[in-house]
């Protein structure tokens, strides 16, 4: 049903897309830290979905599914170099808008797959440090957005305005105050041992020396960083919230808060980055906010997956997807009470620094190595996700009839979509997928372990920048 008020006018949209957030480090998702205080307050005007989750682990993947409504069958993007552009057949958001009327602006992720077709790009300073070496990453945001934010509500369209937040991406530097927030201890004490893993570990250490304290010892003291870029990025978005009432449109503006991705931080020592398919990484915050459509004050325990959010945008509009190929479902019928869930079984990939897939229900996490991987994981490993929500006890070994059954579940699964799509399952078709060219598949995780490698910030933000090529 449309929701254009009664100038018949479509309503505007601010796409806001987060970066490597994770739902359970927002106070509005439960987090013992006030991390999020003008974000919960903004939520209790829309729906927060409790259980948003992106199966195609990492950004390409993740934006490629949540910006075409579909999964990785379809647009047949699961890695983050990412080869060639996304498939013609696939359509983008800003693609089926700009079809009905709307103008359309993209901030912060030109080049990518899943950016294609929007009017105008813009970019910002979203990484390295200020001179203090700390960085404004949101406030860079912000001297872009707004501005064009006040050109698309002069004009007489509906607008698409989509933004790229890169806070809290690592490096984990929020600007004063933000960076004591939430810490007031020594992060160099001698006698705290537990970053020795970390700082040796080759393939990051490097990276991680070019942006955390010289002499770095304290875990604490790196995962308060990543809380401070979190409350740091939130008190930044509060000023689009604001810019929309000054203007006189937030009522009028479907507002989306989303994440390509969460972040694993001293989780499963995959080390402050997002990689791994372990819920730290799998679980994102989603709320929408548009008091015509979508109810107030409601918080929805459903499941649903990046692949939903554009057909329920699309719902609203009162637009239809036309020839593109949707496999998700809108989420106005679970924001309104009429249906539970969505699918409660889900497949999930992840193709950033290793190759695995796998398979999530409400009870059970099974993740299947594809190749050896440089953490020197087992090929295998099954999680009791209620009894071991943190997922630290593998229970493979001791459960082979488990692994076997949601193994099956997730062949079978793979083979419908191979069927359904009459293409392949892009998880094996991704060639050189860790950019080593004519290396192929790791044949031990020795070998991942001395060939991976990233060296600086600059290098992180190269490796984002050949992932839009």
């Amino acid at each position: 049903m449309a929701s254009a008020g009664a100038s018949g006018r479509r309503p505007n949209i601010l796409f806001i897309g987060i970066d490597s957030l994770r739902a359970d480090h927002m106070s509005c998702y439960g987090y013992h830290r006030l991390t999020t205080p003008h974000i919960d307050r903004f939520a209790q005007g829309g729906t927060l979905f409790e259980n948003t989750f992106s199966p195609h682990i990492p950004t390409t993947s993740g934006y490629g599914s949540m910006l075409t409504g579909t999964d990785c069958f379809t647009n047949q993007v699961v890695a983050l170099r990412h080869r060639g552009p996304l498939r013609p057949e696939v359509r983008t958001l800003p693609e089926i808008l700009r079809e009905n009327g709307y103008t359309t602006t993209c901030v912060g992720f030109t080049g990518n797959p899943a950016s294609r077709g929007f009017d105008k790009y813009l970019d910002y300073s979203g990484w390295g440090g200020g001179e203090d070496g700390r960085s404004p990453k949101a406030e860079n945001l912000n001297r872009v957005a707004v501005p064009e934010l006040e050109r698309l509500c002069a004009q007489d369209q509906p607008w698409l305005l989509f933004l790229r937040h890169m806070d809290p991406h690592t490096p984990y530097l929020p600007p004063a105050p933000y960076e004591r927030m939430f810490y007031n201890g020594n992060e160099c004490d001698p006698n705290n041992r537990s970053m020795d893993a970390v700082m040796s570990f080759k393939p990051f250490c490097d990276y991680f020396a070019a942006w955390m304290p010289r002499g770095i010892s304290d875990k604490e003291y790196v995962i308060a960083q990543y809380d401070g870029a979190v409350a740091y990025m939130d008190a930044c978005i509060q000023t689009l919230f604001t810019a929309l009432e000054s203007k006189g449109v937030l009522d009028d503006t479907i507002v989306v808060i989303n994440s390509d991705h969460g972040e694993t931080l001293h989780d499963h020592e995959c080390w402050y980055d997002h990689h791994g398919i372990y819920d730290t990484v799998l679980h994102v915050p989603l709320i929408l906010r548009y008091p015509k459509a979508v109810p107030t004050g409601r918080r929805v325990a459903g499941y649903n997956q990046h692949k939903d959010l554009l057909p329920t945008l699309l719902e609203i509009c009162d637009i239809p997807a036309g020839s593109a190929p949707v496999d998700g479902q809108s989420l106005l019928p679970m924001a309104r009470g009429e249906v539970t869930s969505h699918e409660t079984e889900i497949y999930i990939t992840e193709c950033t620094w290793m190759r695995k897939h796998g398979w999530r229900t409400p009870e059970w996490k099974l993740i299947v190595a594809l190749e050896p991987d440089f953490h020197f994981k087992p090929p295998v490993e099954l999680y009791n996700l209620v009894r071991d929500p943190e997922e630290n006890v593998n229970l493979a070994e001791e459960l082979p009839d488990v692994v076997a059954y949601l193994k099956g579940r997730m062949d079978q699964w793979i083979a419908k979509r191979e069927r359904e799509t009459g293409l392949p399952n892009p998880i094996h078709t991704q060639g050189d997928w860790h950019g080593l060219e004519g290396v192929g598949p790791f044949k031990s995780s020795q070998q991942a372990y001395d060939m991976l490698h990233i060296g600086d910030p600059g290098e992180a933000a190269r490796l984002q920048a050949e992932a839009r090529k």
